[in-house]
């Protein structure tokens, strides 16, 4: 540091800054020249008596322009100012290597973050189809659209071991202590066996079902199709259980993730009661099946473009793999798949008879546009400046996510702010594919929504707005927003409107039907999405 100080006492035009980096002790100095004719001498003389002091020493001359970090965490580039320095003294300067150029910027809640030790460790992610980003009363707790799967800090994975299959003393025991876990397969009125399950510290297990209770990590609720209000989401009955399944999740690398049916309740127990679908297998473990089941497809070659739909199969409260029942509730089981596991993949979907869900590893997360890739694909949409080819009005998708008033004053605004949005909303006709502004006429028989006529084509069919699907973990790539799935007009990439026409997603008891993962409602038409046409201005 004495150095320094002569630096800055031997010139006063010299405005010198340094500070410690973090972690090694090594001084990183940087000197702005100002209007000084032999202001290169004293650079020289800095840097010889500095480099004694640590081996370790970062040396940055900056001659041109410097560098400021403003309050929010990014770096801004300051102007560049003329200097004079000696051309011997210059060359010398140049020959330094320069650090690269460091690009700061605050980290989006959606961004993956780059691994670290001290970062947690990300198992994945559950995502609930039927929702656009959020849940329409908005994520609240542990009930939301999108659940996020960690490493916790202490293991609270079980597992299996001992037996007791008559209503001994120890069985009644395990049942009514709330520090152990058991599963009770009720086989008779006299008969019941009862299960023990004991710590097991190599895995983490995430409970998911209806119920608000403690032992529920991930609170689901019946997704009702083409829903975007509060008033709409109203269920009279729900056919989800209320501990409905779990997942668990080894704690060392390759963190694979494993599915159960059935979750432990607030007494540790699982209770299969007699009218439960359950058996004894050939080495004599028990197994049973829930009311309506947790069913689970893995696609065939991952969640990718070139992926096909795989087969529905249940899962048991063991973790086996059956074919489906005859109906959902059905007391018998479907036959044992050999050659297929409870693993989840990239992409397996998981129904639990009223809301699907869908698994996202760590890894397929890292190859997935975030929230922030596709509003900057919603802003070049708008800056393109579609019009409508009628009207010639600019159309605009509106943004992703509107922020929600908070006051009488707020609420108003926004409604300005909507009013502005509804006549720039895109609207298409699904037939064809043309992009309009909206506009009533066109009908060609009163009534009737879907018997819209397009003025650039005379093509008859629905005519809705469109709407930018903006849950990330939905799409199959960062392609560019270009197809419309049909009824509902909701817009993502080709490859992604492609994979999920193709998806046959249960429905009811035992109805499969292919359906839009932003809003669940079923898809009509073949293919069961539209390439859109979009008109440029004319100007």
């Amino acid at each position: 540091m004495d150095a320094l100080r002569e630096c800055v006492r031997v010139s006063g035009s010299l405005r010198v800054c340094a500070h410690v980096l973090g972690g090694r002790g090594s001084l990183y100095a940087c000197v702005n020249v100002r209007q000084h004719p032999v202001a290169g001498c004293y650079i020289e003389r800095f840097l010889d008596r500095l480099t004694p002091l640590n081996k370790d020493v970062e040396r940055c001359v900056n001659i041109t322009n410097t560098e400021q970090r403003d309050e929010e965490g990014t770096v801004s580039e300051v102007r560049e100012e003329p200097v004079l320095v000696e051309p011997n003294v210059a060359k010398k300067a140049n020959s330094i290597a320069k650090p690269p150029h460091l690009v700061y910027s605050p980290a989006s809640p959606d961004a993956s973050p780059p691994p670290s030790s001290k970062d947690p460790v990300k198992y994945g992610e559950l995502i609930v189809l039927g929702y656009n980003g959020s849940l329409p009363n908005g994520d609240r707790g542990r009930r939301k659209s999108r659940f996020a799967l960690y490493k916790r800090s202490k293991a609270n994975g079980v597992k299996p071991s001992t037996v007791h299959t008559t209503a001994t003393p120890q069985a009644v025991k395990a049942v009514s202590s709330k520090e152990q876990h058991s599963i009770s397969y009720t086989l008779s009125r006299n008969h019941t066996v009862v299960v023990e399950y004991t710590h097991d510290a190599d895995t983490d297990m995430f409970q998911i079902g209806r119920s608000t209770e403690s032992p529920i990590d991930f609170v689901v609720m019946d997704t009702v199709p083409g829903s975007q209000s509060s008033d709409e989401t109203q269920i009279t009955q729900s056919t989800i259980s209320r501990f409905a399944c779990r997942i668990k999740c080894q704690r060392t690398a390759p963190y694979t993730a494993r599915i159960f049916a059935a979750g432990f309740d607030t007494s540790k127990n699982i209770f299969l009661g007699e009218k439960a679908a359950k058996w004894k297998n050939p080495d004599g473990h028990m197994d049973g099946l829930t009311t309506n089941g947790i069913l689970v497809m893995h696609p065939r070659g991952g969640f990718t473009d070139e992926s096909r739909p795989g087969v529905w199969r249940e899962i048991s409260v063991c973790g086996n793999v059956y074919t489906l029942r005859e109906t959902r509730s059905a007391q018998q089981r479907g036959k044992l798949v050999e050659g297929e596991s409870n693993v989840l993949q990239d992409g397996s979907l998981i129904d639990l008879c009223g809301a699907t869900l869908l698994w996202r590893t760590a890894e397929g997360l890292f190859h997935t546009p975030t929230s922030r890739h596709i509003e900057a694909l919603r802003q070049e949409i708008n800056a393109a400046r579609p019009q409508c080819p009628v009207g010639l009005n600019t159309l605009a998708f509106p943004s992703l996510r509107p922020r929600a008033a908070s006051s009488a004053a707020g609420a108003a605004a926004a409604a300005v702010v909507a009013a502005g949005a509804e006549e720039k909303q895109p609207w298409a006709y699904l037939r064809c594919g043309h992009v309009h502004g909206h506009h009533d006429w066109g009908h060609r028989t009163a009534g009737d929504a879907d018997a819209r006529e397009c003025p650039m084509c005379r093509t008859v069919g629905p005519y809705v707005a469109l709407w930018l699907g903006c849950e990330p973990g939905f799409y199959l790539d960062a392609g560019a927003p270009t197809h419309a799935l049909t009824p509902c007009g909701h817009v993502c990439s080709e490859k992604t409107a492609r994979y999920w026409a193709q998806i046959p997603l249960p429905h009811g008891t035992h109805a499969f039907h292919t359906a839009c993962p932003f809003c669940a409602t079923q898809l009509s038409g073949e293919p069961g999405y539209v390439r859109l046409i979009f008109q440029g201005p004319v100007d």
